[in-house]
């Protein structure tokens, strides 16, 4: 499993979007994310923690290496 980049809500919306979920909703500084049946909840914090991108990467149904790839393929 690859190491997970530190990044800010804005850019894991950004990489999520590119692997085809779409902006659900928003409420406050939260964002609900979904494709198909699965979705996630990101924070739009300046710098996400390790365990709260995990999170949302196991809620979204994709493994960490496909999060990885689309962050590296900006």
């Amino acid at each position: 499993m690859p190491e997970l980049p530190r990044i800010s809500g804005k850019e894991a919306i950004k990489i999520f979007i590119k692997l085809g979920f779409y902006i659900a909703r928003k409420k406050g500084s939260h964002v609900v994310m979904r494709k198909d049946d699965k979705g996630c909840v990101i924070p739009k914090h300046k710098a996400l923690a390790v365990g709260t991108l995990k999170s949302a990467i196991r809620q979204a149904g994709i493994t960490s290496d496909d999060f990885v790839e689309a962050y590296k393929g900006k």
